[in-house]
């Protein structure tokens, strides 16, 4: 990271990017070309390792670039407000709290993990706890990816 006055490192101020982000864009790589999609999500800490779950259609592109490559990049925006610079231009900035990582995406086939991971993402999205039973999980496709790599940063207002 090239700004080390604004890498962030302790735990809570990165679970306060990861709560109150709410979209997480999801970079891949299908055939020459990147693509990135926008989705909601819900994360834990595994073992001490960041994963995030994601949910979509029972088909779809992601799903089918995720069967070629599960190689992932992802990343976090959260607490976005212009810096108002007054009369200078070159003044201006945004405030801003982001995590951005690399890891491998994951199909969740087993139903107990999609009910678990459903949960998951609408307690993070929510700060509610709701139950899913197998005929909920089955109409959808859920993703894990595991976080191999990441890193925080803010910039403060």
């Amino acid at each position: 990271m090239r700004r080390k006055d604004r890498e962030v490192t302790e735990l809570a101020q990165i679970e306060e990017i990861l709560e109150k982000g709410k979209v997480v864009h999801l970079g891949m790589i299908d055939g020459d070309f990147p693509y990135i999609v926008p989705l909601n999500y819900g994360y834990q800490w595994q073992n001490e390792q960041l994963v995030l779950f994601m949910h979509g259609a029972k088909a779809g592109r992601k799903f089918d670039v995720i069967a070629h490559n599960p190689n992932v990049f992802i990343e976090i925006i959260a607490d976005v407000e212009a810096i108002d610079g007054g009369d200078n231009p070159c003044k201006y900035s945004t405030a801003f709290g982001s995590l951005m990582g690399e890891g491998q995406a994951y199909i969740v086939t087993d139903s107990k993990e999609k009910i678990r991971a459903m949960e998951c993402l609408m307690k993070t999205q929510t700060n509610r706890n709701f139950e899913f039973d197998e005929k909920m999980v089955g109409r959808v496709q859920v993703i894990k990816v595991i976080i191999q790599n990441y890193s925080a940063k803010r910039h403060e207002k």
